[in-house]
């Protein structure tokens, strides 16, 4: 898999699937179905990959710039 979801990009990733899990978690009501959508940004944000971007051909990483 080639990374494409970027540095910044992750820290918001990781950033809303935390608030994500904390409202779940003192929630009052049925907010545990939050709980997925955390665990997608979390792993997306762990891997650097992102299947939807990868679909729509968006791609947050710096490039290489180096010539070989």
């Amino acid at each position: 898999m080639e990374n494409n979801v970027g540095n910044i990009d992750r820290m918001i990733r990781y950033i809303v699937a935390i608030v994500l899990i904390v409202v779940a978690a003192i929630g009052q009501g049925n907010f545990f179905w939050l709980l997925i959508p955390a665990i997608i940004l979390g792993f997306t944000a762990a891997t650097s990959w992102c299947a939807l971007y990868k679909l729509i051909g968006v791609n947050t990483c710096k490039a290489d710039t180096d010539d070989k």
